[in-house]
């Protein structure tokens, strides 16, 4: 504004853009300095009186006058300054400082900064402390007393018990019939027979009678015993093949122990394959004795009991060894009606297509 002063003083006589004639609107229009009573302009000569209405002093007085009016009317323009509304003039008034605050006032909250951060050269308020209750002791506990160490001696590991099953209690149960513990061939199922003979296996041994297999059991049997064979961990029958009569050493012999309850198919004396075998209850015995196969039939049918009798090779009447479902399906919890039953029917299949009519058959304790 200083500067548009300037401005206007430097143009003596001639119209601003602020402070011309305007137009409509424009509130420094048509001022009392423009064209009007006094003249043509802030500095243009001292009007002449006339149109004056009031008459009054001498010219030099008038002159004076309008000079110093002049002169109030340039202040005014350079401070900025012009007709006001005296509402809006109160509105720019510098508002009265806030009362101090008293001391537990809290301050305000610091403006952040151009970064979002608080203004370091702020201060910051110390927060009123509240006060707490003070802390509750805890209740005074009984001391524990320390463990007492025990005097039990600790138990071996268990690495085989009944219900135990797979490759490791198979190779458990070839090794207890190596030296005697065990009358069976190994089934891989850890069942009563085989806690008890693991049992008269500790018992001899000088150790508690468990029926289970630790690992002191397990390092003296195997001190004791060899490496299994392959056919000692997986023989052809579930019970070992009895020694074979004397009439099963020479020629083509099906010879049969009901002792072993097992059927070892023999020629000259050397075991060709062996199998399982069920026989006939006390009131349907199998007979006992040396015969010979004197009849084949594949798919036979009992007509006497209305049952699949699938490769028959009949021995003695109505007797025959022959492939059992039953047998296969409920084991030794049933019996035959006199014949030989079998329950592998992939072995009694091959077995049917090797035998021949007038094959010996021995059947014996």
């Amino acid at each position: 504004m200083a500067g548009m002063a300037r401005r206007n003083v430097g143009n003596v006589g001639m119209e601003s853009d602020a402070y011309g004639k305007g137009g409509d609107g424009d509130p420094y229009g048509n001022t009392p300095y423009s064209n009007g009573t006094y003249g043509t302009g802030p500095y243009g000569s001292a009007p002449s009186v006339q149109g004056h209405r009031h008459g009054g002093p001498s010219r030099g007085r008038r002159t004076a006058t309008a000079t110093a009016a002049g002169v109030l009317a340039i202040a005014a323009l350079a401070a900025g300054c012009g007709p006001q509304d005296p509402a809006a003039d109160a509105l720019k008034q510098p508002t009265a400082p806030a009362p101090a605050t008293t001391a537990t006032t809290a301050p305000a909250t610091p403006s952040p900064t151009e970064d979002g951060k608080a203004d370091d050269t702020t201060p910051t308020p110390t927060p009123t402390p509240t006060p707490t209750e003070p802390p509750t002791a805890p209740p005074s506990a009984s001391p524990t007393p320390a463990p007492r160490p025990s005097t039990a001696s600790p138990q071996p590991e268990v690495l085989m018990r009944t219900g135990s099953e797979g490759p490791r209690v198979r190779e458990l149960q070839a090794r207890l019939r190596q030296i005697g513990h065990f009358g069976r061939n190994p089934t891989g199922y850890y069942g009563t027979v085989t806690a008890e003979a693991v049992r008269s296996f500790q018992v001899k041994r000088g150790t508690e009678g468990t029926g289970e297999t630790d690992a002191a059991t397990w390092q003296k049997l195997l001190a004791m015993t060899r490496t299994p064979t392959a056919d000692e961990l997986d023989p052809p029958t579930e019970r070992p093949v009895a020694k074979p009569d004397e009439r099963c050493l020479t020629g083509r012999v099906l010879c049969i122990s009901k002792k072993s309850r097992t059927l070892a198919w023999m020629i000259n004396g050397r075991v060709v394959s062996a199998m399982d075998v069920r026989f006939g209850s006390e009131y349907t015995p199998t007979r006992e004795g040396e015969f010979k196969v004197f009849w084949k039939s594949r798919d036979h049918v009992s007509t006497l009991y209305d049952t699949p009798m699938p490769y028959a090779l009949f021995f003695s009447g109505g007797q025959a060894v022959h492939y059992s479902a039953d047998f296969a399906a409920n084991g030794y919890g049933g019996t035959s009606h006199g014949c030989v039953n079998v329950r592998d029917r992939k072995k009694v299949a091959a077995l049917f297509d090797q035998v021949k009519n007038g094959d010996k058959v021995v059947i014996y304790w």
